[in-house]
């Protein structure tokens, strides 16, 4: 073996985890350009929030300016609070621009995890380790496997004392 660090990549993990940088290079440039997308949709988002908040306050302050001072000045400035927010909040999500902001942030979220999972897989592969797959796959067939045994024993203690002596009695 040599003694210069590069030798190194060219062994075992390293080598392979070497051969596959170029993968992760990507996927972090991407993770790059999806992050600043990311985030310009949920300044957004937030905007949208405090906006309508603000002008949801603002009625409420003028339909009810009075502090309330008994319980049932205080009961009507809850109904008026939440009908108005409700009202207001309401308009906002159902509106095209609120749907739209949303829907490009949840896909850039989506999309965010995917470039994660993939370096996770890269670096995996490398380490000769099995993917999130390969485990969930394991997962399912011990379930399966699980769901098959049960199912069996309560079969066989359905079964009546008497059964048991015939198939003794057959042997």
């Amino acid at each position: 073996m040599s003694s210069k660090p590069q030798a190194l990549t060219s062994l075992g993990p390293m080598r392979a985890f070497a051969s596959n940088s170029k993968k992760i290079s990507t996927e972090l440039i991407q993770i790059n350009e999806n992050l600043m997308e990311f985030n310009k949709y949920v300044t957004e988002y937030y905007k949208q929030l405090a906006e309508t908040w603000n002008e949801a306050q603002k009625k409420v302050n003028l339909k009810a300016p009075d502090v309330p001072h008994d319980i049932e000045q205080i009961e009507s400035f809850k109904r008026i609070w939440i009908d108005i927010f409700d009202n207001d909040f309401t308009e906002l999500f159902d509106s095209e621009k609120f749907g739209v902001n949303y829907g490009k942030l949840v896909s850039k979220e989506l999309e965010l995890t995917k470039n994660w999972h993939n370096i996770s897989n890269v670096i995996l592969q490398a380490a000769n380790l099995p993917s999130k797959e390969e485990i969930d796959e394991v997962y399912k067939e011990i379930h399966a496997l699980k769901k098959r045994v049960t199912k069996l024993e309560i079969e066989l203690k359905k079964k009546k004392p008497g059964n048991m002596e015939i198939t003794k009695n057959e042997k």
